[in-house]
C-alpha cells in the first residue's frame, strides 16, 4: 500500500463562527468539572480545530436533575404548543444553514452537497414531527367490558438520555431530539466527542425557542458520560445511533434498572444484483450509495451480490462510475468529490480491513489506497472477494463495495441473511414476483427493490437482530417516546 491518493486541496479554508465549547444546561452554557481534554480535528487537514474539556458523572447529574425538573411542564403542554416550538426550531436550522453546514463539513470533512444535505434533512424531520405529533392516537375508546369505557392515553416517558454518533452529527440528533421533544419528554444529550460542532449549534439555537431544562448538552466520552446517563437514576430511557459494541454496552446497563431502550445499531447492506436487472441503473445507484459520506453509512451499498452471469459486466460498469470520485477538502465545489474518514483510528482500520482482505487472495478492482499523512484519505475501493470473506461479513465504514458473485437466487438471500446486522439491504430485478420474494425472504428492516437508501421521513427507520430496535423517523418513532395508559371507566 503505497501513500499515492491524489487529493484536491482547497486553496481557502472554512472559518465558520463556533459554537461555545461548553455544556449546556437549563438554558445555558455551564463550566465542565472534568479535567481530562479531547481535541475536535479537521480530519481533512489533520488539525485540531479546537480542544475541549470532556464532561464527567457530575455534569450528567446536574444535567439529569434539570431535565426532571423542565419535564412536568413541558410534558403538560398542548401538542399544539410543543409542535410551534419544533416549528421554530427548523426555521432557525434552516436561516442557520450557512453556518451548519461548514461546520458540519469542517468537523467532519464532507463534501458540500453532503452537508448541505444532512441540514436540509434535519430542518425536515423537525417540521415533520412537529405535525405527526398532532394526529392522536389510532386507538379507538369504547365500551369492551360491559358498562365501561375504555380510553387510551399516549405519555410521555419522562427524561431520555440521548447519545448519537460521529458520522451524521447533526442529522441523528435532529432525528432523536424531534421525536423525544415532541411527545413531551426532556432530554439529556451526549453528541460524539469527535465531531461536536454541530450539536453544540443546535443546542445554541434551541435556547432562546425551548424552555430551560428542555434540552440539555453533556459533552464526554461514551465510557464516561454514556455510562453515567445509562446508570443515572433520573434517566427513564436510552436512545443511541451507534456501534453494535456502543448498543449492547448501554442496552446491558440500563437492563439491571429495566431502563427503556432505543437502538440504531450498525449494518450490513447486501445488494442482491440478478441476471435481469437494469445493470445500468444498478451501477448507478451502488456508485452514490455504496460511498455517500465516504461511505461512512450505516446503510451503505456495501456488499454487492451479483449473478455470475453479469458480473463481470456489473463489475465493469461499477468500476467506470467509481472513477468519476475526487477526493477533496469539503471547501472544494463537486458533485462527485469524497470527503476524508472522519478521525485517525477509524483511517486506521478501515486501511486495515482492506489490507487484510488482499492478504486473503481480494482483488483489487479500483483504489485500495490510503494517506494519512494531510488528514485521512481513502481512495474510492471495489474489492471482488471470495464467498464468506470477512470483509463480507462485518461492517468496513469506509469507501469500501465488495463484489461476489452467486448462481441460485435462493443462495443469494441466505448469504445476504447471514451476518449479525439487520438494517438494510435491495435487490435490483425487472421481476415483480422476484422482487416481492426477496423482499419478504430478507431479515433486514428497510428492504428496496431496484433503489437503495430511500429514506423519507415519513417512513420508519430500523434495524433487525444486531442493528438494534427502535424506530427512527415516521410516526412510529413518536410511538417509541411515548406509554401507552389504559383508562377504564365504569358508569
Amino acid at each position: 500500500m503505497q501513500n499515492t491518493v491524489s487529493i484536491k486541496r482547497a486553496t481557502q479554508i472554512y472559518t465558520p463562527r463556533l459554537p461555545e465549547i461548553a455544556h449546556f444546561v437549563n438554558g445555558e452554557h455551564i463550566d465542565q468539572t472534568g479535567t481530562e481534554t479531547f481535541d475536535v480535528v479537521d480530519p481533512s487537514r489533520g488539525k485540531t480545530i479546537v480542544a475541549m474539556r470532556l464532561g464527567n458523572d457530575s455534569d450528567v447529574d446536574v444535567a439529569a436533575r434539570a431535565a426532571r425538573d423542565a419535564h412536568p411542564a413541558w410534558a403538560a403542554k398542548t401538542p399544539q404548543a410543543r409542535s410551534e416550538l419544533l416549528l421554530a426550531i427548523a426555521d432557525t436550522l434552516a436561516s442557520n444553514s450557512d453556518n451548519l453546514q461548514q461546520l458540519e463539513a469542517l468537523n467532519c470533512g464532507k463534501p458540500p452537497n453532503v452537508a448541505l444535505d444532512d441540514v436540509e434533512s434535519a430542518v425536515d424531520v423537525f417540521r415533520f414531527m412537529a405535525g405527526a405529533g398532532r394526529t392522536g392516537s389510532t386507538i379507538p375508546a369504547g365500551d369492551y367490558v360491559e358498562d365501561t369505557t375504555s380510553l387510551i392515553l399516549r405519555e410521555p416517558i419522562g427524561v431520555i438520555g440521548l447519545i448519537t454518533p460521529w458520522n451524521y452529527p447533526l442529522l441523528m440528533g435532529a432525528w432523536k431530539l424531534s421525536a423525544a421533544l415532541m411527545a413531551g419528554n426532556t432530554v439529556v444529550y451526549k453528541p460524539s466527542e469527535v465531531t461536536p460542532l454541530t450539536s453544540l449549534r443546535l443546542a445554541e439555537l434551541a435556547a432562546d425557542i425551548l424552555p430551560p431544562g428542555v434540552l440539555n448538552m453533556v459533552i464526554g466520552t461514551g465510557v464516561e458520560v454514556g455510562q453515567a446517563l445509562s446508570k443515572h437514576p433520573e434517566i427513564d430511557m436510552m436512545a443511541l445511533t451507534g456501534s453494535v459494541r456502543a448498543g449492547m454496552s448501554v442496552a446491558s446497563t440500563i437492563a439491571s434498572d429495566l431502563k427503556r431502550g432505543h437502538f440504531e445499531l450498525g449494518g450490513k447492506a447486501p445488494v442482491i444484483i440478478c441476471e435481469d436487472a437494469d445493470l445500468e441503473h444498478a451501477a448507478d445507484t451502488v456508485t452514490e450509495a455504496g460511498f455517500w459520506n465516504s461511505g461512512q453509512e450505516c446503510g451503505a451499498a456495501t456488499r454487492v451480490i451479483v449473478h455470475g452471469s453479469v458480473a463481470d459486466e456489473f463489475t465493469q460498469l461499477l468500476a467506470q462510475k467509481v472513477r468519476s470520485y475526487v477526493l477533496a477538502d469539503p471547501e472544494v465545489a463537486g458533485e462527485m468529490n469524497l470527503g476524508p474518514m472522519i478521525y485517525q483510528s477509524h483511517y486506521t482500520k478501515v486501511m486495515d480491513m482492506i489490507k487484510d482482505a488482499i492478504t486473503r487472495d481480494a482483488e483489487i478492482v479500483l483504489g485500495g489506497n490510503g494517506d494519512d499523512s494531510v488528514g485521512f484519505w481513502i481512495e474510492p475501493t471495489i474489492l471482488k472477494v471470495a464467498i464468506g470473506d470477512p470483509i463480507t461479513q462485518n461492517e468496513v465504514f469506509g469507501p469500501v463495495v465488495t463484489i461476489e458473485t452467486f448462481s441460485d437466487l435462493s443462495e443469494a438471500t441466505d448469504r445476504a441473511n447471514a451476518v449479525e446486522y439487520g438494517l438494510t439491504g435491495s435487490i435490483f430485478t425487472s421481476n415483480v414476483s422476484t422482487a416481492l420474494k426477496v423482499s419478504k425472504a430478507l431479515e433486514f428492516g428497510s428492504v428496496n427493490i431496484n433503489t437503495h437508501l430511500a429514506l423519507p421521513t415519513e417512513m420508519p427507520w430500523s434495524g433487525f437482530k444486531h442493528s438494534g430496535y427502535g424506530r427512527d423517523l415516521s410516526s412510529y418513532a413518536l410511538d417509541d417516546f411515548t406509554r401507552t395508559k389504559h383508562i377504564a371507566i365504569h358508569y
